[in-house]
């Protein structure tokens, strides 16, 4: 981590903290997400790592490298400036049609290439998608899970508000599934 600096903190979570970086040579900027070593890594960690780096498209957080400090795993990503979609919709008070659908289409568009590597995001919100300029960027895989390396999806994951009836049942249901409910929730 050497060859960043610290800006500031921009967001924080249940296990984890966000902050902004500069690269020292470049002067470039990206978000650093800080999680703590120790009984809060597992395995969902891994499966935010693996998962996160594999997907490559414009409407997802770009995953650049990670580090192991003495006391954090730090995951270095791609830095959107303009803040959540949440935000944005509070700042706006309600968004117009034509707007909307804008926004809506990129995140359709980010959860398809997730979908098409057999990745389920489980807890896609307004929160979790980012702002770059008027571009949406899916971020947050830290409860993803691919069918290619996982089990189905049977755990209550993902923000109550925003997941589908199906998850309350505790079985296993198809991640695809309830990600797109979720997309209907952010619409």
């Amino acid at each position: 981590m050497e060859k960043y600096e610290e800006v500031k903190d921009i967001g924080d979570g249940n296990y984890s903290v966000v902050k902004l970086i500069r690269h020292k040579e470049t002067k470039c900027l990206f978000a650093v997400k800080y999680i703590s070593r120790g009984h809060k890594v597992d395995e969902r960690v891994a499966r935010e790592i693996i998962n996160h780096r594999t997907l490559r498209h414009p409407n997802i957080i770009q995953f650049k490298e990670v580090y192991l400090t003495p006391t954090h795993i730090a995951i270095v990503m791609e830095y959107a400036s303009s803040g959540d979609l949440f935000d944005y919709v509070c700042s706006k008070g309600k968004l117009n049609e034509d707007e909307a659908r804008y926004f809506f289409q990129q995140i359709v568009s980010g959860v398809s290439h997730c979908h098409e590597m057999d990745i389920c995001h489980r807890d896609l919100k307004l929160e979790n998608t980012l702002l770059d300029g008027n571009h949406v960027k899916i971020c947050d895989f830290g409860y993803s899970k691919s069918y290619v390396l996982h089990s189905m999806p049977k755990s209550m994951i993902g923000t109550p508000s925003y997941i589908a009836p199906e998850i309350f049942a505790r079985k296993e249901y198809d991640g695809k599934l309830a990600d797109v409910w979720s997309c209907g929730v952010i619409l």
